[in-house]
């Protein structure tokens, strides 16, 4: 049972977790926006996409600026918009599963997880790509996490790194050669990669399977609200790739 069930257990590393979390979100929603479009992520000013007013500290503190504000810019009273709170919402929510699951001591590193895979997810859904300079770092990061926690690990992870991305590499070969269209982009295979780099060999039919099970539901929730699907639709695979890893490294690969 993890540390929610009594707020008391959280502690300073609990309380901290909860309270950082929506200020990565609102980090993450600028880089989700920014990194497609090349801009600068830490160094560029926020401003009103309507009036191009720059934005000061006090428009800019997560959640409690754009409730106050209530949606508007308080400079030309434009839209804000739901995107940077329902990021930082879903940072939060990440936050708060981990908590709930693993407890105060490893929520961190579930969380730093949650909110990487997040963010891939996110771009891959607004543009169709998943950009190396995050997918390779979590090959990076998944391996390093394997030497620091579990050293024992770090060669089937590191095999399971290699495997995935051969893995997909190939199965997006066969899907050309067949289909005559791209069906899965390099930038999947090296999420994949991470999958194994963060879950070891063995994990990796679980993540396929956990990944095309969700695309599945999803493909019939747009059916339910009347979006027409057929041979040639197509839905981004990272999202799905990013939640079967998440659940997987939270609950654990299944014993077979």
């Amino acid at each position: 049972m993890g540390a929610l069930a009594d707020p008391r257990s959280l502690g300073l590393a609990g309380w901290g977790l909860i309270f950082v979390a929506p200020i990565i979100g609102s980090f993450l929603g600028v880089l989700i926006v920014r990194r497609p479009e090349g801009r600068p992520i830490v160094w560029g000013r926020s401003a009103c996409e309507h009036c191009g007013t720059a934005l000061g500290a006090a428009e800019l503190v997560p959640l409690l600026s754009f409730a106050l504000a209530r949606g508007r810019c308080r400079h030309c009273g434009g839209a804000i918009g739901w995107f940077y709170p329902a990021v930082e919402l879903a940072a939060l929510a990440v936050a708060l599963i981990a908590l709930a699951i693993d407890g105060a001591e490893w929520a961190w590193i579930d969380a730093v997880l949650g909110w990487w895979l997040l963010a891939l997810a996110w771009i891959d859904v607004r543009h169709w790509i998943l950009p190396d300079a995050l997918t390779l770092p979590l090959i990076l990061a998944g391996l390093l996490a394997a030497l620091a926690f579990e050293p024992e690990a770090l060669v089937d992870r590191a095999v399971g790194a290699a495997l995935g991305y051969v893995a997909l590499r190939m199965v997006a070969a066969v899907y050309v050669r067949l289909r005559r269209r791209e069906g899965l982009g390099e930038g999947d295979a090296k999420l994949f990669a991470a999958a194994g780099a963060w879950l070891g060999v063995t994990a990796l039919p679980q993540v396929i399977l956990v990944a095309a099970l969700a695309a599945l539901v999803a493909a019939a929730a747009l059916h339910l609200r009347g979006v027409r699907i057929h041979a040639q639709s197509a839905l981004p695979f990272g999202p799905f790739l990013a939640l079967a890893i998440w659940a997987l490294w939270l609950f654990g690969p299944l014993s077979l």
